[in-house]
């Protein structure tokens, strides 16, 4: 969860137009009112802050699923009030999560036998079944290190650095160290081979994700496997692999049947996969199956019967609703294989559609590859007057949720956009989005570049500091600027000072002249030389902000 904190300013109002016809007092933001309100009141307060929340269909920075069928809405919401962990009142959800778990392991190829039998967990996400995973990888090695008389207090796990930031909370929460296997321009994934080298006597395991957060990029589990191989035979060692799938889980057994990145890998042990994601449920639920018993250490499952009945339970939580766990049964029955691999193939028919497009544009590179997840990450091909960051913020303008980020260590000079296409995005937002991203390359085509203007500003800065030096300000001919617009203007960029304005004004339409004849006028404010910081280009402060 997000960490808050608490408001200095605990008396702030909460105000809302249209509950004002259920209840005119306004009602404290920080603390908890006094007084009760009409629930007609309360709904409309809530309803109104929310919607300034993004829409989360055009969302496309989020795996999660959004969008589920109103039958499986309905059971859902029959079931919400069901504690999940109550395990003997409610049997029949704790018997849907068992079936859930077995569909998921035959799904992995997880063997089944009298000498192999898999075992699992439903959770709160993937994050958590990760957390759980190394656990069970720590707590098994530190077995293995006592018996041998080892030392055991320096347990560290290989990943690349492309990993999503629960494995470093899981590293950090737990005092395991992280070796991170760095990236390369036009690598983006982990290198199995420069994993294997880092591995050595401590490693607990190696994470391979199927499906990176980066790019959707498959890393390859096989030959990880196989080099892993080898140096356990050499070493003596036996390093495990564990595949993070959270993205990945429910694409390849559907579209990729013949890759092995599973359990067909003798020394995967354990698969995370997140349900709410490619799983097509709501956020909430994700999985882990682990090979066999023997990797999950029976010291980590915790047995109460305090509810009613024996429960073996392994969680980092303990009450939590049941509604995802039945939502996640309602998808597999009601789809089946056939209408996940449907589902899949049309994510990637959509996928190759928006890929196709910005490259008919001319101005973007695709840096994601045909097979993986369904998204696409691309980044300019010339961003010496522009940036990735100035798309993302201007499509915001369109409605669209677009992240722009930069890659890793040692590729943090790759700067990329990325759309994420889940079921819900139908060809029809395909179109609209590319005909709005031509229009956002239009729009800030004709804007000043971000080169010039930091160019213009610093030298401007400069102009100032010299000017400071031979002179005091008020001799200035343009001392209506007080000189603490200097310091804003010099320290946090958010306004350009008197000679920093002149210094870009100059060089744009209506040059320096016509700004002379403005400050000069009787109406001229320091404040009408705002500027929109994302923008970095002056503005009228009556001008509407974008």
């Amino acid at each position: 969860m997000v960490i808050s904190s608490t408001a200095t300013e605990s008396n702030t109002l909460l105000n809302s137009t249209f509950a004002s016809r259920y209840a005119r007092t306004a009602l404290p933001r920080f603390r908890m009112p006094n007084a009760s309100i009409p629930k007609d009141a309360a709904f409309q307060i809530i309803n109104d802050e929310l919607m300034l929340d993004g829409n989360p269909r055009l969302n496309l920075a989020s795996f999660v699923t959004t969008w589920m069928e109103p039958e499986c809405d309905k059971l859902m919401m029959d079931s919400i009030a069901k504690n999940y962990v109550d395990m003997d009142e409610y049997p029949v959800t704790t018997e849907l999560q068992n079936r859930c778990v077995n569909m998921i392991a035959h799904l992995f190829n997880a063997p089944f036998g009298d000498s192999e039998t898999a075992v699992g967990v439903g959770t709160v996400g993937s994050s958590e079944a990760i957390m759980l995973a190394g656990l069970a990888f720590k707590r098994k090695w530190q077995n293995k290190r006592k018996a041998q008389g080892k030392p055991f207090d320096k347990p560290n796990i290989v990943t690349g650095a492309n990993v999503q930031v629960c494995w470093e909370k899981f590293a950090r929460y737990f005092e395991v160290d992280l070796k991170e296997v760095k990236l390369r321009e036009g690598y983006y994934v982990m290198d199995p081979d420069k994993a294997v080298d880092m591995v050595d006597e401590n490693t607990i395991c190696v994470a391979a994700i199927l499906g990176s957060t980066l790019t959707g990029e498959f890393e390859d589990v096989k030959r990880l496997n196989d080099l892993l191989t080898e140096k356990n035979k050499e070493t003596g060692w036996d390093t495990p692999i564990h595949v993070d799938a959270a993205s990945g889980g429910f694409i390849a057994p559907f579209l990729y049947p013949e890759l092995e990145w599973d359990f067909r890998l003798p020394l995967v042990k354990s698969i995370n996969v997140s349900g709410h994601k490619y799983g097509l449920v709501y956020a909430g639920v994700g999985w882990n199956v682990w090979r066999s018993k023997e990797d999950l250490p029976d010291e980590l499952i915790f047995h109460i019967n305090y509810l009613g009945a024996d429960q073996p339970t392994f969680t980092l939580n303990f009450s939590k609703g049941s509604s995802q766990i039945i939502a996640q049964y309602y998808q597999f029955i009601r789809l089946g294989f056939e209408g996940y691999k449907n589902i899949m193939e049309n994510c990637m028919d959509n996928t190759k559609m928006v890929k196709e497009g910005l490259e008919a544009t001319g101005r973007f590179e695709i840096l994601s590859k045909d097979a993986g997840v369904p998204l696409v990450a691309f980044a300019l091909k010339d961003n010496s007057q522009h940036t990735v960051f100035e798309i993302s913020e201007t499509l915001r303008r369109y409605g669209w949720i677009v992240p722009a980020y930069t890659m890793p260590a040692n590729a943090e000079h790759v700067a990329v956009l990325r759309v994420v296409i889940r079921e819900d995005f139908s060809r029809t937002l395909v179109e609209r989005l590319l005909t709005d991203i031509k229009k956002v390359l239009t729009e800030i085509d004709s804007l000043p570049s971000r080169t010039s203007s930091k160019t213009a500003h610093v030298t401007a800065v400069q102009n100032c500091t010299a000017l400071e030096k031979v002179r005091p300000w008020q001799e200035d001919p343009y001392s209506r600027l007080e000189k603490k617009r200097v310091t804003s203007c010099h320290l946090n960029k958010s306004l350009y000072c008197h000679e920093c304005f002149k210094s870009i004004h100059s060089s744009q339409e209506g040059g320096l002249d016509e700004f002379e004849r403005e400050s000069n006028s009787p109406q001229f404010t320091p404040q009408q030389f705002e500027i929109h910081p994302k923008v970095n280009s002056p503005r009228r402060s009556s001008e509407p902000r974008a």
